[in-house]
């Protein structure tokens, strides 16, 4: 039998995964690490706790399996997005990394905009220019910390640094570089003219591969370390939504995946490049060679259905608490007594603004036709289906740049309610499964890793043979009638608030 290692580096912390060649779990162990928070919207962290944290999970699961280190074939890293890992040329870390949910440069999306336009932008990286992007830090360090800036030697994200530190390759892959606004995401290649126009030097950044490609074999020291073969060979590896998609099997046209966490997520696979020119969803080349992915993002999805916990449910938390059960299964129950529509009752999640489809940091919250008939489990009902139909938004504008969805998973936290599933099947109109496994991006970057050691030809094959249905939801014809009607008027709503919105925040 053949083994891959999975790492996932996530924010909260790293998570590595030793799986066989047909994707079953055979150890799993993840460390935590801190976020430095050193001014209201700034984010760092340490890219040394990221390779501790990697180099200790794998020591471990090695470790916890007994595997024979020559049946481990390859490795495969996923990673948080965006981050800006600085080397110096004696490939010591400058400074703290500035991760994905940094908020810092305003003034340097500004920069990008005035230097190069927003639609030149859009037609090279195939989004707007974005705050918490990888371009717009490297801009930030220039502008505001020119020491460091001069020391530069190599620029690299997080995963990256990771796989520097296996390898000792400076080396990117395409659907994580697809987010740090310097690649030509249509030709998959670094842009000479973007990176000209910042006068940011090309040799600063590594080779690009496709996601499955090998880029580098562990160096002796470090396979000494980890208990692994001298030459074991390292992949591309994906961004954590890429390698989410590899892992659920949203790797061809029709397929996609829907995440409900505190925001919520769309992704839909595409053999064929499209661009949203007015920038309502992201396109990125995706983890399957010659391939794209588009993703739209709502920003309150499994957050509003917190707040109205937190502030609404505690008879629920108090019997789930006794009964030894989820309160958000409680929190179903009551919803699930509640017909389509809530009673005329529709809730719009903009708890913190939104960004797919409308872009506006100054939409609220909204409960639109409440009456003193409405009841506490009438508005719960309204919040789950108000989520989903920010969902659908995601989904209509794929529609228009002629990405159809015929194939939906769910995942996250969301994804764990029946009656969620019900609803997104409903609204999305096609069936909506769920994954055997759980370890998405994990699985995602071992199956990256097994096609690379020559164990699946392709990421579709290693997928058809490794990820498992668990549930299927199929719609209701007769729910996906009614639901129309009131998405229709949901779609109402945001249009003739947005002035009220704008206002609302200038009082």
């Amino acid at each position: 039998m053949s083994y891959v290692i999975g790492v996932d580096c996530g924010t909260s912390g790293t998570k590595t995964v030793l799986f066989d060649e047909k994707g079953s779990v055979i150890a799993s162990k993840t460390i935590e690490y801190p976020l430095y928070q050193p001014k209201n919207g700034y984010a760092e962290q340490e890219p040394s706790d990221w390779a501790n944290a990697m180099v200790n999970t794998i020591k471990s699961v090695m470790a916890q399996s007994g595997v024979k280190k020559e049946d481990v074939k390859g490795i495969g890293i996923s990673g948080q997005m965006h981050g800006l890992v600085l080397l110096d040329k004696n490939n010591n870390v400058l400074r703290r990394s500035i991760i994905w949910c940094d908020q810092r440069t305003a003034y340097e999306v500004e920069e990008m905009n005035r230097i190069v336009g927003r639609d030149k932008l859009v037609e090279i990286t195939a989004n707007p220019a974005l705050t918490g992007w990888t371009a717009a830090k490297i801009l930030w360090v220039k502008n505001n910390e020119p020491e460091v800036y001069s020391r530069i030697a190599h620029i690299l994200l997080p995963k990256d640094y990771l796989r520097f530190v296996l390898t000792h390759e400076y080396a990117a892959e395409v659907s994580d570089a697809s987010g740090m606004q310097l690649l030509d995401v249509p030709n998959r290649k670094w842009s000479d003219e973007l990176l000209s126009a910042f006068e940011i030097d090309k040799n600063w950044l590594g080779r690009v591969y496709e996601s499955c490609e090998v880029t580098g074999t562990l160096t002796r020291a470090m396979a000494e370390e980890l208990g692994l073969c001298e030459g074991t060979i390292v992949v591309g590896g994906a961004g954590d939504n890429a390698a989410a998609a590899v892992g659920t099997g949203v790797v061809e046209d029709g397929k996609a995946f829907t995440t409900i966490g505190t925001s919520g997520v769309v992704f839909a696979h595409t053999s064929s490049i499209s661009i949203d020119k007015q920038g309502r969803v992201h396109t990125c080349c995706a983890a399957v060679p010659n391939t794209w992915h588009v993703m739209g993002v709502t920003q309150g999805a499994g957050l509003s259905l917190k707040w109205f916990r937190d502030n609404f449910c505690m008879t629920e938390k108090e019997a789930a608490r006794l009964m030894g059960v989820d309160e958000y299964y409680l929190m179903d129950k009551q919803a699930e007594a509640v017909p389509v529509g809530a009673n005329r009752l529709l809730y719009l999640p903009y708890l913190m603004g939104e960004r797919t489809p409308h872009l506006d940091p100054d939409a609220r919250g909204v409960f639109f036709g409440l009456s003193a008939i409405h009841t506490r489990r009438d508005m719960l009902r309204s919040v789950m289906e108000g989520v989903t139909y920010s969902l659908r938004d995601c989904v209509e504008v794929f529609r228009e740049m002629g990405v159809n969805v015929s194939d939906m998973m769910a995942c996250g936290g969301g994804g764990s309610s029946s009656l969620w599933r019900s609803m997104l099947a409903d609204l999305f109109n096609s069936s909506v499964k769920t994954a055997a496994s759980k370890e998405g991006p994990a699985l995602g970057a071992g199956i990256l890793a097994a096609v690379g050691a020559g164990l699946y030809s392709s990421v579709p094959e290693a997928c058809a043979e490794i990820v498992k249905t668990d549930k299927i939801q199929a719609p209701n014809e007769k729910n996906v009638g009614e639901y129309e009607k009131y998405y229709q008027l949901y779609r109402e709503i945001y249009p003739a608030l947005k002035d009220k919105f704008a206002k609302l925040a200038a009082l």
